[in-house]
């Protein structure tokens, strides 16, 4: 009799175990039509195809003291574009032989992934001026690396380069080879670099001012398997901010700001703004608050949109957004963000939602407060990388973690409102190619509350722009 009591327990401890494991923590889907905002799009600039391959565009920047936007292709050019969109050029090619910075482009998500100019880029005897960086993968792993993982095998470095013009204003790159600053030796090919950029709220006197943050991804394969991300002794799965002109580093070519968290912990790589990242790929700042935000793509189950002060742990690999992270198959859902140590996202949703394709990946990442586009004002814009779906939530009364606050943006061009996605396929039968499956989708914004939508598919630039 007790042993039939005993295996009783111990069958329903199981159950109630299993019960608290799931692959869809968020059963209830985001609605697809309630509380739709509809934005319309025009077409704004085209980047051309490498080899009959669209430009794997990764990145729209602003650089204020020229008057041009630059976008990047992966596979290593860097392209001025004018304030009107008209105007296309080369300004550099990373990937050039002469200057011995092989860019391995092999995957997706390899590649020169981002790009930031200085903010004193056009100031004439600043420190800054003339500088550029570019933050991306290499084939040429003979250098030693600054940061390894300590374990595994060598796939392919990232490495952060400063580009130093002559005349900021030239049509295309003027300078020497540039210099290098970091070095991450790569276990895997997928989780390499991440996003790169300067505070865009920080101005002269400010602390922040000048001072690069770098999304760095927990090194790849999945689930994190060397534990890289909680350890802080350890470059990857980490936010840096460092200072690109400073010399106070471990190998003397870049600054350690003295205000960074741990600062002065010898268990502690000073570098470190924030710990337990598994990929970021966008930061963005409120310039209401100062608040910033990081898109970060979940392992197979919870995509989140993440706060991010200083010192900030945010989870990952103990967490998959707000639940225990079991496997790529499952997370717990007892005791959902129940570690006040733990900065838990503001937003999160279930990957298996009808919306998104097989897998879904978070990125975005613009905190919206212009008055261009009125019906977006106020709002924190996102979206899902492979379906290219856009979302929004509320920016001054943010949610608490889930899915529920989650709204669709729609676009049209003057036509029913669609989707990125569907519009991508549009061009694509315009140009004669065969349709894309996938989107590849990003946001960038821009001068003058400007907001525009990249994507790898077709290598149009589009720009949302106000209701005629």
């Amino acid at each position: 009799m007790r042993t039939s009591y005993f295996l009783a327990a111990v069958l329903l401890a199981a159950s109630s175990l299993l019960a608290q494991e799931t692959d869809d923590p968020y059963p209830q889907p985001i609605p697809t039509a309630d509380g739709v905002i509809v934005a319309r799009v025009a077409e704004f600039a085209s980047l051309p195809d490498i080899d009959g391959v669209a430009a794997r565009i990764m990145l729209l920047n602003w650089e204020p003291g020229t008057q041009r936007f630059f976008a990047n292709d992966m596979r290593g050019p860097l392209y001025s574009i004018s304030r009107d969109g008209k105007q296309v050029a080369v300004y550099l090619d990373v990937n050039d032989p002469k200057w011995g910075q092989p860019v391995d482009s092999r995957r997706g998500e390899q590649g020169v992934q981002s790009f930031a100019f200085h903010p004193q880029f056009t100031e004439s005897g600043a420190p800054g001026y003339g500088k550029f960086y570019t933050w991306g993968d290499s084939s040429n792993t003979t250098p030693t690396a600054d940061f390894t993982p300590g374990q595994g095998e060598v796939s392919h470095h990232s490495v952060l380069l400063e580009w130093t013009v002559k005349n900021p204003s030239a049509a295309t790159y003027d300078g020497d080879a540039p210099r290098e600053l970091i070095r991450f030796q790569q276990p895997f090919r997928n989780h390499n670099c991440g996003h790169l950029t300067f505070n865009p709220l920080a101005g002269p006197g400010n602390v922040d001012f000048g001072l690069l943050y770098m999304g760095i991804a927990d090194g790849g394969s999945g689930g994190d398997p060397f534990n890289m991300a909680q350890n802080i002794k350890i470059g990857f799965g980490k936010i840096f901010r460092v200072d690109p002109l400073g010399n106070n580093s471990a190998n003397g070519k870049y600054g350690i700001p003295a205000d960074n968290p741990f600062v002065g912990r010898d268990d502690v790589l000073p570098e470190i703004y924030a710990y337990g990242a598994r990929n970021p790929q966008r930061f963005a700042w409120d310039s209401a608050n100062g608040k910033m935000y990081m898109a970060e793509i979940g392992q197979n189950i919870v995509e989140e949109i993440s706060e991010v002060p200083k010192g900030a742990n945010l989870g990952w690999n103990t967490w998959e957004g707000s639940f225990r992270f079991i496997s790529r198959s499952a997370v717990n859902t007892q005791g959902p963000r129940s570690d006040p140590s733990v900065t838990y996202p503001v937003v999160e949703w279930g990957q298996p939602d009808g919306l998104f394709q097989p897998q879904s990946a978070a990125t975005g990442l613009v905190v919206y407060r212009g008055d261009r586009i009125p019906q977006l004002k106020g709002r924190i814009l996102f979206g899902d990388i492979p379906s290219g779906e856009i979302f929004h939530v509320s920016a001054d009364n943010p949610p608490n973690g889930g899915q529920d606050a989650i709204r669709r943006i729609l676009l049209t061009d003057g036509n029913e409102p669609t989707t990125l996605l569907k519009m991508i396929q549009a061009k694509n039968a315009a140009q004669g190619n065969e349709a894309a499956t996938r989107a590849d989708m990003r946001l960038n914004s821009g001068p003058d509350g400007r907001l525009f939508i990249i994507n790898k598919r077709d290598g149009v630039i589009r720009e949302i722009v106000p209701n005629p």
